[in-house]
């Protein structure tokens, strides 16, 4: 995965409520039940994951000295 953006999102405080019981049901965070349906509405609108292989962190390989 890439980088991780922060950004302020001003919703409809029923919508809110919507969410947070959805994400309950799902044991997820608001937050993550967000994520979870923007990654959902990419997919669907792109047909590709919209975390790529090419994005995701690859391992150091073994042997490699390890980043403080």
């Amino acid at each position: 995965m890439g980088e991780r953006k922060s950004f302020l999102l001003r919703i409809d405080g029923d919508l809110w409520a919507q969410l947070e019981r959805w994400a309950q049901d799902d044991l997820r965070s608001v937050n993550g039940q967000i994520e979870y349906l923007l990654r959902q509405a990419v997919q669907q609108r792109t047909g590709k994951n919209p975390v790529s292989e090419d994005l995701r962190p690859q391992a150091a390989p073994r042997g490699a000295p390890k980043k403080k």
